[in-house]
């Protein structure tokens, strides 16, 4: 079940980042916010297709308008001259019909047959054409008033077409506005949680408390949550945001050699690589179930179940692969991927500003 890097990069460009107090910044990946958060984001996903549609509908018309006008601008060029030449038309056939002779006078006139037939094939002639003129002239104007209300008609659909075009974007505008107003609420509450964790855990620091697996650990507090979060930010290497723009072959190495440093001499040691491709596959944070075996169970260390480093309910595993996997998993569909301090309310609720300070701690360590 692995994200393409299509779905990853369209979810990135709208994702919270996650910004602690103590330095560690993480691009939250393909994770739901929360369902008002993602009808937005589908709303406004779907406006954009829409109005990309409408824009090309809008674009199709007016080239359509464009040529319409070319064609009368033609077709108004071309009236003077079928005017003159029917008009002219018109006359020559008044003329002859006013001036010439009548059947039996025109037979009798011919000193022969042959010069008849000439005069008859002559006039006929004269008649096609000058007809030929005047009805150049009725199908110019009539292409002319059709064209015209062609024009007409196309003008109409497309201003409606413009405004429809205009309401969409309006409507994707407002949702992704109330998309980055969500988001930054949240990110502001989220930070106002974790400076208070972080302040009431510094004051039960290097105490002891219960974690989720039974286990005593002890309260850690970041380094970096005693300075300013800018310059935690500019010297901890932990601090750097998870890259997800990089393809899976390079994520995993880069945390995957990171994840090993930390977890050297410990029951999960050499596993650094199935964290990061599992946190890949599953888009959350690499530091964060790595830095929660570490709490929950001194890193694999103090298991109360097979291969369940993580106090993960009563479950135990066959192989620590498998565990990694459905913990990664886990993480992602019901804590959001990623370490708030809400996330601590449900992970460890007893003693939520202690096991949130003492996972940030670790993750910082990563």
């Amino acid at each position: 079940m692995s994200l393409s890097s299509t779905t990853r990069n369209g979810v990135l460009a709208l994702a919270l980042a996650s910004t602690m107090a103590f330095g560690i910044v993480a691009v939250r990946p393909a994770v739901a916010l929360g369902e008002t958060l993602d009808d937005l984001e589908a709303k406004v996903e779907q406006t954009n297709d829409e109005l990309t549609t409408a824009n090309d509908k809008v674009a199709q018309l007016q080239q359509q308008i464009d040529d319409n006008q070319q064609r009368i601008a033609e077709i108004e060029a071309q009236l003077p001259d079928a005017r003159a030449a029917a008009a002219q038309s018109i006359r020559t056939q008044y003329k002859m019909q006013q001036g010439s002779q009548g059947l039996v006078e025109l037979v009798l006139s011919s000193e022969n047959f042959f010069d008849f037939l000439a005069t008859i094939q002559f006039l006929d002639s004269v008649t096609s054409y000058n007809s030929d003129q005047i009805q150049s002239l009725v199908d110019l104007t009539t292409e002319l008033s059709s064209t015209q209300e062609d024009l007409n008609s196309q003008l109409a659909q497309a201003e409606t077409e413009r405004q429809n075009a205009q309401d969409v974007l309006d409507s994707a505008v407002a949702a992704r506005e109330a998309l980055q107003q969500q988001m930054a609420e949240e990110q502001a509450a989220q930070q106002a949680e974790a400076e208070a964790a972080l302040q009431e855990a510094a004051q039960s620091e290097g105490e002891t408390f219960q974690t989720e697996s039974g286990n005593t650990a002890t309260v850690e507090v970041p380094e970096s949550s005693t300075s300013s979060s800018s310059d935690s930010r500019s010297s901890n290497s932990s601090s750097e945001n998870v890259n997800w723009q990089s393809d899976k072959d390079s994520f995993v190495a880069q945390w995957g050699a990171r994840i090993d440093a930390y977890l050297a001499g410990s029951p999960l040691a050499g596993y650094g690589s199935t964290f990061a491709a599992a946190a890949w596959d599953y888009g959350i944070d690499p530091r964060l179930s790595p830095a929660i075996s570490a709490v929950e169970s001194s890193k694999g260390l103090y298991c109360a179940y097979s291969h369940n480093a993580w106090g993960w309910g009563s479950v135990s595993w066959s192989s620590w692969e498998t565990a990694i996997y459905a913990h990664t998993a886990g993480l992602a569909s019901g804590y959001g991927g990623y370490l708030t301090y809400s996330m601590a309310q449900k992970y460890c609720p007893p003693n939520a500003a202690a096991w949130y300070s003492s996972v940030a701690a670790n993750m910082a360590m990563i």
